[in-house]
């Protein structure tokens, strides 16, 4: 047999492979995607809620410089003074802060979504080899890496260069403004920019995350020998499942065989079918099926059930019927209950007639069934 790993890669992965991978932490994911999400989302930030943020600051710095002489030399207004410029800073940039933290989350999640492995924080010593990171650094996914670090470097040059193009007259024309006009309308530039910059770098998100999920598709593929070896392991192996389903069946028969002394007949066809039938008179429900059996198990039942003394009757067109349209444990079908009753009703006056020795009654002869019971053959 051929080497496992001489084997191509051809098959998809099972739903068990990409499981085990993910408990591993090994699920697809996009660095790109995650860069940009964090970057879109911050520049939107900025671009809603920039101005509010830089007033907020430009006041914050205006109160800091703006001490009276009476608190200058005590050492801990000056603290004080600190603190609160802290405090109504952060409380400016908490929003954004608390956007940039959502940014971090969504972004992983909307591809591979949430996993949590600490198998991916233990150390890998193959990863420590030096002949292992030489063939990484020519791997694949190292060429793919350094062209999408090109791409995006010409993309952002690019488009800064028709940025500059665009903003440069009004950017040397803001030294004619005054100071806070050309400070708000320079923020607003440098946001617009930044804003364009960051949705340059969806082409690159666009390249990157199809390449990711068939990266990732690619390394689980597995071969066909390995897809049956899981298939072993998960489902068992054939002779071994064969072996319990055996042993299964070799109990339920035992089982089975216990419960035909407690029957009131035994319903043959007369040789191929037998089915134990049992009725409780005080009962409400209809008679029972405790056992049946074709062939071999039929003339075992037959067999206790004469050593019990359980009275056999032959029907043949009954037991196909009650063979094929009953389970253990279930009641009589109600279209079977008129042809069940003329056999039970026949063991009862056989049972008084041996208890009073009378003239044994004549077993029941061509006892009738509804036409759809009619369908079920001997097959011998």
């Amino acid at each position: 047999m051929a080497d496992e790993s001489d084997q191509e890669k051809t098959e998809e992965p099972t739903a068990k492979r990409e499981a085990d991978a993910r408990k591993k932490g090994d699920i697809a994911r996009s660095k790109e995607l995650n860069t940009v999400v964090v970057l879109m989302m911050g520049s939107m930030m900025i671009w809603m809620g920039g101005e509010r943020i830089f007033k907020g600051l430009w006041g914050v710095m205006e109160r800091s410089f703006s001490i009276d002489r009476a608190h200058m030399f005590d050492p801990l207004s000056m603290v004080l003074s600190l603190q609160t410029a802290m405090q109504d800073a952060l409380l400016f940039l908490a929003p954004f802060l608390i956007v940039m933290v959502l940014a971090a989350i969504v972004g992983p999640l909307a591809m591979g979504g949430w996993s949590f492995s600490a198998e991916a924080f233990m150390p890998k010593i193959n990863k420590m080899n030096p002949l292992s990171g030489f063939k990484r650094m020519f791997a694949v996914r190292s060429l793919v890496e350094l062209l999408k670090s090109l791409l995006k470097f010409l993309l952002v040059l690019g488009v800064m260069w028709i940025l500059v193009e665009n903003y440069l007259a009004e950017f040397i024309g803001l030294s004619q403004l005054p100071i806070n006009t050309a400070l708000i309308r320079a923020s607003d530039l440098m946001t617009l920019s930044f804003v364009v910059l960051c949705a340059s770098l969806l082409l690159v998100v666009a390249i990157d995350v199809p390449f990711s999920i068939w990266e990732y598709k690619k390394k689980l593929k597995m071969t066909l020998q390995e897809v049956k070896d899981e298939m072993k392991q998960t489902e068992g192996r054939p002779e071994v499942k064969g072996k319990i389903r055996q042993l299964q069946q070799e109990m339920s028969q035992g089982r089975m065989m216990e419960e035909v002394p407690k029957a009131d007949v035994i319903v043959t066809n007369p040789t191929h079918f037998a089915i134990a039938l049992k009725y409780e008179e005080n009962g409400t429900g209809a008679p029972m099926v405790v056992a049946k059996g074709a062939d071999l198990i039929a003339a075992k039942i037959r067999n206790i059930g004469v050593g019990h003394g359980i009275t056999l009757v032959s029907a043949p067109p009954l037991a196909r019927a009650l063979f094929h349209t009953t389970e253990i444990g279930s009641e009589v079908p109600k279209g079977l209950y008129l042809a069940v009753a003329q056999v039970l009703a026949y063991v009862y006056q056989l049972r008084i007639a041996t208890e009073k020795r009378w003239k044994k009654p004549k077993a029941p002869r061509n006892i009738k069934i509804p036409d759809e019971y009619k369908k079920y053959r001997s097959p011998f």
